[in-house]
């Protein structure tokens, strides 16, 4: 691989160990493999950490693991579709909706160690892992970064070198790559792919037709949806700053509070739909004028894929119900089901008439977009 990825790749094999011992009795370190293998003794959990000799054996010997905790204790299970219609020797670029910082690259990466797929090099911001020891750990587990802050001639630059890294881990690596159909999560429900996302992936394209180099990419839509968001209340302050046209500035351990509350957080069920591989779709964007107006078309077509396949849940359905007043969609939830949600966004709106609105339309909006309202 290039040295002029060196500044956002995640480890080469060779060099995992290394990193590896470099944090192992950090205090992390030592609480997540505590929590991973509570049965073990810590000369144990320290000599699963120096067998690891590669990126594949951490993610399948205990990344995979904490996972499975992760799942049992803070949900009431996961379940999968689309998967099974994917070739397992093949590497896809995965484009999801992004609703928790996480948790939906990792049961996505959970998903296709399970179904024995290949694994995704997966795009992840710098400014989530400024701590040295999050920085290794991301680079340990197939991340690479995305470099935020920098100037418009320094953007441009590192959009060129990303695209290129991930042409090259997907043509060259048979490497899947993952990446979020937007900057930042989704705040509101409302999943939409971002033009800027395929522009900077495009930069590769050259002189290639891009409705033609994107056919070649294997582009497979993905959605993940989680029954309760155990992030939502987190996201209440922007929300409400952009209702009140206010600008929001992100204090300095949020991201951090939102990967904690993620992972621990009740999430109830958790499904993951992979949609269809873009191919023949593909052909009617080919044959568009220019450049912007195939991106424009195949943000379009990720979007009717990522609503098409999105999982609604009682939750979704009583979220319109309350929110418009009505008994619509009923027969999609139990009155138990709907006094325990409305118990929920009344304690987390704390009596906020406001933010009671927010936390309701954020639910009721993936039904909204799904069904066509």
């Amino acid at each position: 691989m290039n040295s002029k990825y060196d500044a956002i790749r995640p480890f080469y094999d060779h060099e995992v160990n290394v990193a590896i011992q470099s944090i192992m009795h950090d205090p992390m370190m030592t609480a997540i493999m505590h929590y991973t293998f509570p049965d073990k003794t810590e000369t144990e959990r320290l000599d699963i950490l120096r067998s690891i000799n590669s990126t594949q054996s951490f993610q399948g010997s205990i990344v995979y693991f904490a996972l499975k905790r992760i799942l049992a204790q803070s949900s009431e299970g996961l379940t999968t579709s689309g998967f099974e219609k994917l070739d397992k020797n093949t590497a896809y670029l995965y484009i999801s909706n992004h609703r928790d910082i996480l948790l939906d690259t990792s049961l996505i990466n959970f998903t296709l160690y399970e179904h024995e797929m290949i694994l995704t090099a997966s795009a992840i911001g710098d400014n989530l892992v400024r701590m040295p020891f999050l920085n290794t750990l991301s680079r340990i587990n197939r991340n690479f970064l995305v470099l935020r802050g920098l100037s418009p001639r320094e953007l441009l630059q590192s959009s060129r070198t990303m695209s290129e890294y991930v042409h090259e881990l997907l043509t060259k690596d048979n490497r899947s790559v993952w990446i979020a159909q937007r900057e930042g999560r989704t705040k509101d429900g409302n999943d939409a792919t971002h033009t800027g996302v395929l522009k900077m992936l495009s930069m590769a394209a050259g002189k290639e037709n891009v409705g033609a180099y994107f056919k070649r990419l294997r582009i497979v839509p993905i959605s993940i949806s989680y029954e309760y968001d155990p992030t939502d209340s987190l996201k209440l302050p922007e929300l409400l700053a952009v209702k009140n046209n206010q600008t929001y500035v992100k204090h300095e351990k949020e991201d951090f509070n939102s990967i904690m509350k993620g992972l621990t957080g009740q999430k109830k069920r958790i499904h993951i739909s992979a949609g269809e591989v873009l191919d023949s779709e593909m052909d009617d964007i080919i044959a568009l004028d220019n450049a912007n107006q195939q991106i424009k078309a195949l943000a379009q077509l990720i979007d009717t894929q990522i609503i098409g396949h999105y999982k609604l849940w009682a939750s979704n359905y009583i979220a319109y119900d309350l929110l418009h007043e009505t008994n619509t969609y009923a027969a999609h939830y139990s009155e138990a089901e709907k006094q325990t949600f409305a118990e929920r966004i009344r304690t987390k709106a704390e009596n906020n008439d406001e933010a009671r609105l927010l936390l309701l339309t954020m639910y009721a909006n993936p039904v909204v977009n799904a069904l066509g309202h």
